[in-house]
């Protein structure tokens, strides 16, 4: 993938920062975007570039404001050059009772989590598609094919950004562009972090259990997975072995949807 241009959102922590690091290991020029302390994340930058060789550029573009991620995209355009790899990463989760969820939590689930997706798209597929080449990866979650309690907002847009990525698939599949979907099991991220917290309100149960019973009792392997793992996999369907691949919905979830 030498010389390829890269966005990647969500990416200054988790699965997306795996995720710049390894595209920019085989030689993608990334754009990081997301929030943090704004020194850490030009450290970031910096050490990415010096091992990959590649240019690093970052973009602390709100993704819950459509205009924001447009701007985003023209701006790793004007600094990159035309994108050839889109990875929609960036998500944010709430967790309560579909009774007592608040409004202002689901509008910001959907702006982040599927709305975001949609906007850089639309945005990066004319040039995609003027060079018959694109790869388009949304992280989806294992969320995204089965239901769990507790987090309406976070499983009605992850089974709706693996809808929107079957759709665009099909619609740009014969401009040499793939649009995929990868969705995780549980991963230490930021996100499942600050989960812990409030699956312990809603279940009842000690902070202490709540990663084994919520989490790693419905995955077969019983072990958190890496970010790097998932990384690997969406490097995978960014790579031009993957032409083949595409409108899929693949889990990294250590057998979680087995069940």
């Amino acid at each position: 993938m030498r010389n390829r241009n890269a966005v990647v959102t969500g990416s200054t922590t988790g699965i997306g920062l795996a995720t710049a690091r390894e595209l920019a290991r085989q030689g993608c020029h990334v754009m990081l975007n997301g929030f943090g302390d704004r020194a850490e994340i030009d450290r970031l930058c910096t050490e990415i570039a010096a091992q990959s060789g590649t240019t690093i550029v970052y973009s602390g573009a709100d993704l819950s404001r459509p205009e924001e991620a447009r701007a985003m995209m023209a701006d790793a355009a004007a600094a990159l050059g035309p994108i050839d790899i889109l990875v929609n990463n960036a998500g944010v989760q709430h967790v309560a009772a579909v009774h007592e969820f608040p409004d202002d939590k689901w509008d910001l689930l959907l702006a982040v989590n599927l709305s975001a997706a949609f906007h850089t798209i639309k945005a990066a597929l004319p040039a995609m598609r003027e060079r018959r080449w694109g790869r388009i990866v949304n992280t989806a979650s294992v969320l995204g094919m089965v239901g769990a309690p507790h987090k309406p907002a976070y499983v009605a847009t992850k089974h709706g950004i693996i809808g929107l990525t079957k759709s665009v698939a099909i619609e740009v599949a014969e401009h040499g562009i793939t649009c995929n979907a990868v969705c995780p099991g549980t991963v230490l991220t930021p996100i499942i972090e600050k989960q812990i917290a409030q699956q312990a309100q809603v279940t009842g149960l000690p902070e202490e259990r709540v990663l084994q019973a919520v989490f790693l009792d419905r995955m077969p392997t019983g072990r958190l997975i890496p970010p790097e793992e998932v990384a690997a996999a969406i490097a995978f369907l960014c790579s031009d072995a993957a032409a083949s691949i595409t409108g899929t919905a693949i889990p990294v979830d250590g057998g979680y949807t087995t069940h």
